[in-house]
């Protein structure tokens, strides 16, 4: 496996990065969605609402980025990607908006506030299993004819992406958790710190399931990681998994809420590095690399600048909000 430093290689990372902050800023409130049922209805559930109140909107700039970064530098893949996926793109993006019509009426409709909390979690449900799907089918393989799709309508369900879709969700709410344990205090805390320890479990049972099955996706995944010499430049992946796993059970014991949820974030890159060693340097398996379905290099050219000059000011006005809003949520529902 050769590395290429190129302008699209460079793409592929930004999106890449995209894709990863997304699930850094976007997972963890999708996560306390998805936990709402299991928390007492009323301070509890309002704690754990306004942890994420403040940036919950803001985190799906990573999406939007992700995307639009997809359809700009690599538009053959947009264009093979959407039609393989459009039911869970469709999906995802109902979820979204249905968790987000929840989020701005649970408090401006009281009346109806169970109905709302319904909302928030079945949309946060509906985004986070269609985007491990997504994932799933991605992996396993989109069928290719000439320049565009040429699958089906459901090529995209299976066993494999079934497993990477609830991987995804155990994922996310292990994320919530984390972040429900750094945020609020009470029974709140107290339960964030008990989903966190059983999300862990499963998460890595599903993460183990995950890696056992790739590989024998395609023989190239096969030989990335078992043949020789690769295998010595590849071991390091699961060993560092395995590691982040213990170091986050023991975080979650010792109540050290900031270790544990970085030790998550951790993991979850650790995935996705899993993954491009699977993957690169194609971006729709089997068959087409990211120079395949690469733009122009004159438009990669002119479009990367504006990544430079964008990408600093997400980070910025991100890292800002989440410095205003530091601090837990008490009790009275404020910072």
């Amino acid at each position: 496996m050769n590395i290429v430093f190129d302008l699209t290689t460079l793409w592929a990372a930004v999106i890449a990065f995209a894709v990863f902050m997304y699930v850094v800023m976007d997972g963890f409130d999708l996560g306390i969605g998805m936990l709402l049922p299991v928390l007492d209805n009323g301070e509890e559930r309002d704690q754990a609402l306004n942890s994420v109140a403040p940036v919950w909107d803001g985190n799906e700039t990573w999406l939007v980025l992700g995307g639009g970064g997809l359809f700009a530098a690599f538009p053959l893949a947009y264009a093979i990607v959407m039609p393989a996926t459009y039911p869970l793109i469709i999906a995802m993006l109902l979820g979204l908006v249905f968790r987000g019509t929840g989020f701005e009426f649970r408090w401006r409709d009281p009346a109806h506030r169970r109905f709302w909390d319904f909302a928030i979690t079945a949309g946060s449900l509906v985004a986070a299993l269609s985007q491990g799907i997504i994932l799933g089918a991605l992996i396993q393989g989109v069928k290719v004819s000439g320049r565009a799709y040429a699958g089906g309508w459901t090529d995209w369900l299976s066993p494999y992406s079934l497993l990477t879709g609830l991987g995804t969700v155990v994922g996310y709410v292990l994320l919530g958790a984390c972040w429900l344990a750094i945020k609020t205090e009470g029974k709140a805390e107290v339960h964030g710190y008990r989903f966190a320890r059983l999300a862990t479990f499963a998460t890595g049972a599903l993460m183990v399931g995950v890696s056992a099955a790739t590989p024998f996706l395609f023989p190239e995944y096969y030989q990335r990681w078992f043949a020789s010499p690769l295998i010595w430049f590849v071991a390091p992946v699961p060993v560092l998994t395995g590691i982040a796993f213990l170091t986050l059970l023991n975080a979650l014991a010792a109540q050290r809420p900031w270790r544990a949820f970085l030790c998550a974030l951790g993991i979850f890159a650790l995935g996705m590095i899993g993954l491009g060693v699977s993957m690169y340097p194609h971006i729709v398996p089997p068959s087409l690399t990211i120079w395949d379905a690469a733009a122009p290099r004159r438009s990669q050219e002119f479009m990367i600048v504006g990544v430079a000059l964008i990408l600093p000011l997400i980070l910025g006005y991100t890292g800002w909000a989440y410095w205003v809003f530091r601090g837990k949520v008490g009790t009275d529902g404020y910072h």
